[in-house]
């Protein structure tokens, strides 16, 4: 573990070298995958280094465990509530689909909660532009696979340095960084809306995603599932397609 954590902050430094800017920042959630991240950036530039917190319509322990992850490992960290910056612009865009007829009150659960992933992107760049450093996402083998984030949002990144660990790889080096326990055992979840989880969501979980990810046998439904997610998904791994010349 030692050496995987030393080849990834190595890789951090070579990538804001090769970028020629000064560090580097991350959204901290309080989830597991962000505080690794938090840890990881640390290490790799400890007085250039930051973590934000956008409490957005989150869940009430959230911005306790992201002030407690931040603390532990001394990452300098600022607040930007985007709470009513959201209401703001998302009353508006509603009203304005209310008014020309095309309101679909069925999607109206996912497009909030992607706007705020995507206020979230916006936020970190305008921090990053302001200091000169990367964005670092948080997306896990598992998630990345899948495609479970947000196109433009928490997927809205300049680098994603967990993007081959599987969320049980991420488990054992929040464990060896010493990220809080409370973290580490936290159900995986989004935040996206009361409740929920990402295992309930994905209708899998993440040690099935993680053994097939790995070649090992699973079940047949969860399979498929995780198969379509994947073929799904396959826009957001990919820049935007243009015609041929």
């Amino acid at each position: 573990m030692k050496q995987k954590v030393e080849k990834i902050v190595s890789w951090l430094q070579e990538q804001v070298k090769e970028a020629k800017v000064e560090g580097l920042v991350v959204g901290v959630s309080g989830g597991i995958d962000s505080a690794v991240v938090a840890n990881l950036i640390k290490k790799a530039f400890p007085d250039r280094s930051l973590g934000v917190i956008m409490p957005c319509k989150s869940q009430s322990d959230d911005q306790i465990h992201a002030k407690s992850v931040v603390e532990a490992c001394e990452l300098p960290v600022m607040t930007v509530d985007l709470t009513e910056t959201h209401n703001v612009m998302f009353s508006t865009i509603k009203q304005q689909l209310n008014d020309a007829g095309s309101l679909n009150e069925e999607q109206e659960k996912l497009a909030d909660a992607n706007l705020r992933a995507r206020l979230r992107m916006s936020t970190l760049y305008t921090i990053a532009t302001n200091h000169k450093y990367l964005v670092v996402g948080t997306d896990n083998a598992a998630e990345w696979y899948t495609g479970y984030f947000t196109k433009f949002g928490d997927g809205g990144v300049d680098l994603v340095p967990l993007a081959n660990l599987t969320k049980g790889e991420v488990r054992e080096m929040a464990e060896y960084l010493g990220v809080p326990d409370e973290v580490i055992h936290k159900q995986p979840s989004a935040g996206l809306w009361e409740g929920q989880t990402d295992e309930n969501e994905m209708g899998t979980s993440y040690d099935m995603i993680d053994r097939h990810l790995k070649g090992e046998e699973i079940p047949e439904e969860d399979r498929n599932i995780i198969e379509a997610m994947h073929k799904r998904s396959a826009h957001k791994r990919q820049l935007p397609p243009a015609p041929p010349k």
